[in-house]
């Protein structure tokens, strides 16, 4: 992998934190934590002190901070369990944020090194990506590649890449149904390739390990669509899967890029995905609804910034969605918020909260 120079103003780590002791997390992290400012935030619901090793450049956030900063927003109903860590996103004042959930530790790569999750996020944040032709190399940038035959020249300069999905070992992020029926599976492939997202091809955004660009899209990483019975575990939730198709739409609209596949983390079993089945239902039936319309939604030329588009795809979720469902309604009014929230915030300077 090329190495690139990560200077310590512009990476912020964000950790959404719903186990109070974090020293195992922690420690299992620490060659690669270490070297950066971590912002942890503390669920709202989770009632024990947390317990964190020495050591370790950090700022705790807690409810009382969520509530001082996010009231009186609807957005902070909307704060609890792992979505917790857009309270990071909104506090950061760095370039780049790598977003590590706390069941995760560092994977291994094919030779047994410990994979620098960090610096490949950055790595692949600080190349170009290539969304409107694919490169059959996957990422012609990685040293070792290039273009093939037949890319077009006039596309090789590539454009800025503002999303970098990274994978997981072990338990792979599958919902309730599939891991129900096949509770022994694992995922155990190493596969060493990143490759740019085509435009125009949604995909499920994962909130696991991701790094993305803050200057350039942090306002439409937002906590906005809700399940009636949703739950604190991966099975529950929809809250990313939707962000993470909001955010495809302002990348393919302001021309950046999206990559999938470095770096890897390892991911631990938790819950149980048959009590978890009833309480996801609901959202893999909206997603039938939901992907289309995010597949057909188009901006105008007038959005021309991630808060502009953010706004403008809320107008279409209540137009289009809102009457299908109340959830809808709601997920739109809750982006609107969060752009309105996101302006108060980085009006602040520096913000109180940081």
């Amino acid at each position: 992998m090329a190495q690139v120079s990560i200077k310590d103003n512009e990476v912020d780590v964000v950790i959404g934190v719903l186990h109070a002791d974090m020293t195992s997390f922690m420690e299992e992290w620490r060659p690669v934590f270490s070297r950066f400012h971590l912002i942890i935030i503390k669920d709202p619901d989770l009632k024990d002190e947390l317990r964190i090793p020495e050591g370790f450049n950090l700022h705790v956030y807690t409810k009382s901070d969520i509530e001082r900063v996010v009231r009186p927003s609807s957005a902070s109903l909307l704060l609890s369990g792992y979505s917790c860590r857009y309270f990071g996103y909104l506090v950061s004042q760095k370039k780049y944020i790598i977003s590590i959930d706390d069941d995760c530790i560092p994977a291994r790569d094919s030779d047994g090194n410990l994979v620098d999750v960090v610096t490949q996020h950055v790595t692949n944040l600080t190349t170009p990506a290539t969304p409107f032709f694919f490169n059959t190399l996957y990422d012609p940038y990685r040293k070792g590649a290039d273009f093939v035959r037949g890319y077009p020249f006039s596309l090789r300069s590539g454009v800025t890449c503002a999303l970098s999905c990274g994978l997981w070992l072990n338990l792979a992020d599958y919902d309730a149904p599939t891991q129900a029926l096949k509770p022994g599976q694992r995922n155990s492939r190493y596969v060493d390739a990143v490759l740019t997202v085509p435009a125009k091809v949604m995909m499920p955004v994962s909130g696991i390990n991701i790094g993305f660009d803050r200057e350039m899209v942090g306002p439409a990483l937002l906590p906005a669509l809700r399940l009636a019975r949703e739950g604190n575990l991966r099975w529950e939730t929809v809250e990313d899967i939707w962000c993470g198709m909001c955010l495809k739409v302002v990348c393919d609209h302001l021309r950046l890029g999206v990559k999938s596949g470095l770096p890897y983390v390892w991911r631990k079993e938790r819950g149980d995905a048959i009590e978890s089945l009833q309480k996801e239902w609901e959202g893999v039936k909206l997603m039938e609804e939901v992907v289309p319309f995010f597949q057909s939604v188009r901006l105008s030329r007038a959005a021309v910034t991630a808060e502009d588009c953010v706004v403008e795809i809320a107008e279409a979720v209540k137009q289009r969605l809102g009457p299908l469902d109340p959830v809808f309604a709601r997920a739109a009014q809750a982006m609107v918020d969060w752009v309105k929230l996101w302006k108060v915030v980085r009006t602040q300077s520096p913000p109180s909260v940081a």
